[in-house]
């Protein structure tokens, strides 16, 4: 293809600006979208740690409330259980945290509970019993099982609790019985909706989970996820005690911005060993990168367009004097006598003009030197006939074309008959006198796709293109009407000369697909002939090529 100086000018100027703000775009976009996820990355491990924070510390103040009401005298002192009762409801009442409160003894039977729920019910097969009469026992996440239909439940969700208990013990250090309480798990729910209400986000797009440290469980989170376990490289991360940020593709096959945090405890807690995480979808989080790369590709259009704008305007300028300098170079291609101008408004193309007009005069002068020379190159000196060299060029173009159409070619090699006796007894002049003579004849006898050339001396070779079912009659009439000029008188220094010639035919390609081959045996076929008597045409034949060596 071939596009005008101002189409190609607009079109780079169009390319350049593309590829610059591609790259601008592609930097700025990579860029925006690596700040961006630190940021929002930072953000979100921020507010799983500091969930964590929370959660951990709303458990040691519920522990500690747990340890003074355990040393309350009325529990230490008093027997009577109504007075323990009382002081439960007052408790609860006090600590609103705490959805049941009860006081089993040593047995594990509740002997006092807020509400009168439990009251008298064995616990003593309950983790809460069995580790809270040991030491301080603070259990995990779990469905409410005892109490599930006994406690009001508004919301009709499953009730979750964490249970903490503990010894209780009198001055003399003696175990007396056992304080526990269950935690409903709605102060964990309000803690979540404090946490991402502090976000200030434009959008609704992000959860956070409360993962349990031994099965890996959602202890808090999206319903549909809740109890079940989730693996995420962020949770092995944050299990190693580790905070921060990164993005991963989660189970449902979305890829999320996740901040973690892993709670170690809050004073003398030890914590449960809690992971916090906290999650946004990457698409809601590059938002912001998004319209920039939207911004970017407005930006590019436009810059595209005022490049292409100012390359058309200074193509133009450009162009002009090249125009200039076309029209002339086409008047000296038709044949006028100018001359190519050189104030051309550019320096470079000022030299250029000048160079031109140099070479233009150099390649007129090249020309007739090249045409003489080809003359030469291709032509015999002596006949004006092809030599070799063209003979090579004729058969390597006609070669390919006789293939295709399933035709053939006859090599005429001929010898003069009675040359050497006139070069004897006229001379070498006279001799050439005749060779110039002959090439005349056989030339005047050759048709269009043929050619006659002059191999040296006295031989000559025919190359003849017929089609295949009329070669072997083509070929010997040819050949006889060559023998038949040929015998014909030539006068040379005023004298009458008589000459003939004898003829070597090979048929290409049947009796061979190779040139130098096919020569080498119309050269065998015509010695055939002067065997013969002279004076006549003979094909190749391999019987008689063999016979004759």
């Amino acid at each position: 293809m071939s596009f005008k100086l101002r189409t190609g000018l607009v079109l780079i100027f169009i390319l350049l600006s593309l590829v610059l703000s591609i790259v601008l775009g592609l930097v700025l976009n990579r860029y925006s979208a690596h700040s961006v996820k630190e940021e929002i990355g930072e953000s979100l491990s921020s507010t799983a740690y500091d969930t964590a924070d929370k959660l951990d510390n709303f458990m040691w103040t519920r522990s500690g409330e747990m340890d003074m009401l355990a040393r309350l005298p009325v529990l230490i002192n008093s027997t009577d259980k109504e007075d323990i009762h009382m002081m439960l409801e007052q408790l609860q009442t006090s600590f609103p945290s705490f959805s049941w409160i009860g006081y089993m003894d040593t047995r594990g039977k509740v002997v006092a509970s807020t509400d009168n729920i439990l009251l008298g019910k064995d616990l003593s097969q309950r983790p809460v019993y069995k580790e809270g009469i040991q030491q301080k026992f603070i259990g995990d996440v779990h469905d409410a099982v005892l109490l599930a239909k006994l406690l009001p439940n508004p919301s009709g969700e499953p009730l979750q609790f964490v249970d903490i208990s503990l010894p209780v013990t009198n001055r003399s250090g003696q175990t007396i019985g056992v304080l526990a309480a269950h935690m409903s798990w709605e102060w964990a729910r309000e803690v979540k909706r404090s946490m991402l209400s502090s976000l200030r986000r434009d959008d609704n797009n992000v959860d956070l989970f409360i993962i349990s440290r031994n099965d890996q469980t959602v202890l808090l989170g999206p319903n549909n996820m809740v109890g079940k376990p989730l693996d995420l490289n962020s949770i092995r991360e944050a299990q190693t005690g580790r905070s921060g940020w990164e993005l991963e593709q989660w189970p449902d096959g979305k890829t999320y911005l996740t901040g973690y945090a892993y709670g170690k405890g809050y004073m003398d807690y030890k914590g449960l060993g809690w992971t916090v995480l906290v999650r946004q979808p990457e698409a809601t989080a590059l938002a912001s990168v998004t319209e920039l790369n939207r911004f970017s590709v407005i930006a590019a259009i436009c810059a595209a367009i005022v490049f292409a704008i100012l390359g058309w305007f200074v193509a133009a300028q450009i162009a002009k004097p090249i125009r200039r300098l076309t029209k002339r170079a086409d008047r000296l291609a038709a044949g006028e006598d100018v001359t190519l101008p050189e104030k051309v408004g550019f320096e470079e193309i000022r030299i250029l003009s000048r160079s031109l007009n140099r070479m233009v005069r150099s390649l007129v002068q090249k020309e007739v030197e090249l045409d003489q020379m080809q003359t030469i190159a291709h032509y015999d000196h002596l006949t004006g006939l092809p030599n070799r060299t063209a003979l090579e060029n004729y058969l390597e173009q006609t070669i390919v074309s006789v293939d295709e159409q399933q035709q053939q070619l006859a090599f005429l090699y001929i010898d003069l008959d009675g040359f050497k006796k006139v070069n004897d007894t006229l001379g070498h002049q006279a001799g050439d006198h005749l060779l110039q003579k002959v090439a005349q004849r056989l030339s005047e006898i050759g048709s269009e796709g043929d050619i006659t050339v002059r191999l040296g001396g006295d031989e000559f070779l025919v190359v003849l293109r017929t089609q295949r079912d009329q070669l072997i009659a083509q070929a010997t009439a040819y050949g006889e009407n060559i023998i038949t000029n040929l015998n014909r008188p030539f006068v040379l220094e005023y004298e009458k000369v008589v000459i003939g010639c004898s003829i070597g035919a090979a048929v290409y390609p049947l009796d061979s697909g190779n040139p130098i081959e096919l020569m080498r045996m119309a050269d065998q076929a015509l010695y055939q002939s002067k065997r013969a008597g002279k004076n006549r045409m003979t094909f190749y034949e391999e019987q008689a090529s063999v016979s004759s060596l």
